[in-house]
């Protein structure tokens, strides 16, 4: 997968290790240990960020616990790559400047590597939005930046709005993909994109909060769009069956199959055991050695097709 590492605008690793409802979950030591295993093992890509903004604030400290970590682990900035998020909940009440300064106070850094921003209800001000993260990042706060689920038409106005201006574009987009959740990674809205080149895309909600995995999570996860968490928690038998047939776990088996879709730079996930980074470590090979046949055996579990394709949530 070594080819693919800088295809997020920046050099990092095939996989991500995400923030929401894990860091604040663990015990501290398991948290240290664990990060300093994904170091030291390869994985150097960390999404990270402050919940606590605008009316969807969360009361969440998983960005300070996430920073005491690092730190505790003896972990230095060099070593690790910071993708954060900036929000449109309260956008423009609370600029980019002022998000930034808080998110990066509170884990304790100056500057990320990238930022996503993130979707929204309201549609927002484009040339205004391309216009600000372009003076964050002749600031030097970043380096590249993306889109988090956002409607497609929006996207493709923020490329065409950055290209006449000669500012920086998104680089990559960070949307809900997996096994069952396919249409608006794989459909011809962002597809486009990806085939040209313009964007990579960085998988997330892999695991569909747990129930993709036959798990009942008792926490808050991500949205639902097209109304099919049913399907996939009634899907998440048959993705056991064929990990069981390659003699994987499912969550091996499921990021696998995204790493093996060719946009695919980048794939986040969260856990909060060493034994299930471990496990989900041998991914990377498993989709190397067999990315074709792992697709193939899952194709019937595309639950969404045509549903939410131009990303409206």
């Amino acid at each position: 997968m070594d080819e693919k590492q800088n295809r997020l605008g920046f050099a990092t690793s095939a996989l991500g290790l995400g923030s929401w409802n894990t860091w604040d979950r663990m015990d501290f030591g398991d948290a240290v240990s664990l990060i300093r295993r994904a170091v030291d093992a390869g994985v150097t890509l960390f999404d990270v960020a402050h919940y606590d903004m605008g009316p969807h604030a969360e009361q969440s400290r998983t960005d300070l616990l996430f920073g005491e970590a690092v730190r505790a682990a003896g972990i230095s900035r060099g070593e690790y790559q910071l993708c954060g998020k900036l929000w449109l909940w309260d956008y423009p009440n609370t600029g980019f400047a002022e998000q930034l300064a808080t998110s990066f106070d509170r884990v304790g850094v100056d500057r990320a590597e990238a930022v996503v921003v993130g979707d929204y209800f309201e549609r927002p001000d484009i040339p205004r939005i391309v216009t600000e993260v372009a003076e964050q990042i002749r600031l030097g706060r970043f380096d590249v930046w993306g889109v988090n689920n956002w409607i497609a038409s929006d996207l493709d106005q923020a490329l065409d709005f950055a290209a006449r201006e000669g500012l920086p574009a998104p680089a990559f987009a960070q949307l809900k993909y997996s096994v069952a959740r396919r249409s608006m990674a794989e459909g011809s809205f962002y597809g486009k994109h990806f085939a040209a080149g313009r964007l990579a895309l960085q998988a997330s909600d892999v695991f569909e909060g747990g129930v993709l995995l036959g798990k009942t999570p008792d926490r808050k996860i991500g949205a639902d769009p097209g109304g099919i968490r049913d399907a996939i928690r009634d899907a998440a038998s048959r993705v056991a069956q064929v990990a069981g047939e390659f003699g994987v776990s499912p969550s091996r088996l499921a990021i696998a199959f995204c790493l093996a879709y060719g946009p695919v730079a980048n794939v986040l996930f969260g856990v909060s055991r060493l034994e299930q980074l471990e496990d989900n470590l041998g991914a990377v090979a498993l989709a190397s050695e067999h990315g074709a046949e792992v697709r193939a055996a899952l194709e019937d579990l595309w639950l969404d097709r045509g549903v939410a394709a131009d990303g409206t949530l």
